[in-house]
Parts: C-alpha cells; structure tokens; sequence
C-alpha cells in the first residue's frame, strides 16, 4: 500500500509540474463537482428542465453522500496533504507539490466523495439527455456524446482532486466506481409522489442512522476525529481548513435537504404550479 500511496504523490506530482498551465481549469473542475454544487446549482437546473430529472438529482445527491460518510468512517483513508509528512515520505523523497485553498478538507479520504457523490447524482441528467439525444439522432456516434461527456467530467473531477493533493489515485477510482454503480441503482428507484410524513421520516432516520453508527463505532475504540487533527496540523494555513467538510456538516445538508424537499413539494404554492402543469 505505500508504494501504491507514493505513486500517487508522483502523480500529483506529474500533473502540478508538468501542466502547470491547468491550474485554474482543476481548481474550477473541483468547484463544479464539489458536492454542494449538486444542491446549489445541478438541482434547480435540472428541476427547471425536468421535474422528475431534478427530483431524481436531489435525491441521490442526498442518499450517496450520507453513504459516502458512513464509508469514509468505516473505510479510514489518508489524504496525500498529510499523508506525505505523516508517513516520512516528504523527508525521504522530497516531492515538489503544494497545496491549495481546496487541499485541507477534514474528513477521511476513502472514497472520494467528489466523485462518488457527483458520479452517482449525474446519473439520471446523462441518462435524460441520452433518450432525448436517441430519438433525434441517428448516428451511433452522436448518441453516444451524452455518455462520453459523463465519462469525461467525472476523470477529470477525479485528476483534479488528485492534482489538489485532496485524494489519492485509487480513493478516486473507488469514487468513480462507487457512483456509477448507486446512480445505476437508484436512478429508476426515486420516490417522487409520497406524503410528507415520509420525507419527515428519512431525514430523521439519516441523523438517527449516522449518529448511531458513529457512537457504536466511538463505543468500540475508534477515533473518528483523527482526520481533523491531521488536517488542521499539515495544512499550510490555517484558513484553508474547511470546517463545512467534517462529518456532521454533510449529514445536516442531507438530513435538511431531504426534509425540506417534502416541504416543498406538499406546499399550496407547489400544489398550485402541478395543477397548473396538469
């Protein structure tokens, strides 16, 4: 596993020496598959555009990152930002990398939740303009362009997070994996016309759930603080220590999220638009 960890500082490596002129497109690629843009800026999109489509965004987004917690408790995972001073391995092979305002995220690294979480909640937007693009096209290549632009985003989301010194290569990849897969599974599987006690309910049970997981896992010895002690003592500055990437931050965003999506989808204005639509 170290050899497999230092090959992934050389890559980071690679990439901020040798495509220096990059930069600003990685940091822009992790600021558009950051997971909190999925809330603020893919959901009203594709809400607009589609009413099942946005739905279908909104509601993985929320089930994949409470996922993505309880596998990074469960999984552990260094960060390369630390990960180089904490092993000795900057001391042995000084690599030439350096960190960014995006770089000091506090919770573990496995999987990446960037990729995870935008992999999975991407899903039903690439499969909508995929119909769409099959039954106006005929060219198999054309057809096809919905799906390559998927595969894309998401590699280069992975490399960035790479290059920010944010994960290691295989974190990426497990994230990749994880996302396609739970967006495959979920995306025909969306609730879309359920009371409000139900959402009431889910969010409920994803604080009651996380919350029980993280005491058991407390219970049994296990410090899940020991990422955000790494974080804070590595990183360059102290500004750049995001307190909106621990644990509960995203547990709160989905737990609210889910809550307030029933809200609104059982309030006079939104009865008023359907019967409107209808």
């Amino acid at each position: 596993m170290e050899s497999a960890l230092g090959a992934g500082i050389a890559m980071a490596e690679a990439l901020q020496n040798q495509l220096p002129w990059l930069e600003n497109v990685w940091l822009w690629v992790t600021f558009l598959g950051d997971p909190k843009s999925l809330f603020l800026f893919y959901f009203p999109a594709a809400y607009y555009a589609s009413r099942r489509v946005g739905i279908a965004v909104l509601w993985i987004s929320i089930i994949t990152e409470w996922l993505n917690l309880v596998f990074k408790w469960l999984l552990f995972g260094d960060r390369p930002f630390w990960w180089v001073h904490e092993s000795g391995y900057y001391s042995q092979a000084p690599a030439q990398v350096h960190q960014f305002p995006s770089s000091c995220e506090t919770g573990p690294g496995s999987p990446s939740g960037h990729c995870m979480i935008t992999g999975a909640a991407l899903w039903p937007i690439m499969t909508a303009i995929s119909s769409q693009v099959a039954t106006r096209a005929h060219s198999r290549w054309v057809r096809v362009i919905p799906s390559l632009a998927y595969c894309t985003f998401l590699l280069a989301v992975g490399l960035s997070r790479v290059f920010l010194l944010a994960h290691f290569p295989h974190q990426v990849l497990a994230g990749l994996i994880t996302g396609a897969v739970l967006g495959w599974l979920m995306a025909p599987r969306v609730p879309m016309e359920r009371e409000l006690s139900f959402y009431g309910l889910t969010s409920l049970a994803l604080l009651l759930g996380a919350s029980l997981i993280y005491w058991t896992l407390f219970t049994l010895g296990l410090d899940l603080s020991w990422s955000i002690s790494l974080a804070s003592k590595w990183c360059e500055r102290p500004e750049w220590v995001h307190m909106d990437s621990r644990p509960f931050a995203s547990l709160s965003r989905d737990s609210g999220a889910a809550l307030g999506l029933g809200i609104a989808l059982h309030s006079p204005c939104y009865a008023q638009q359907a019967h409107i639509w209808r």
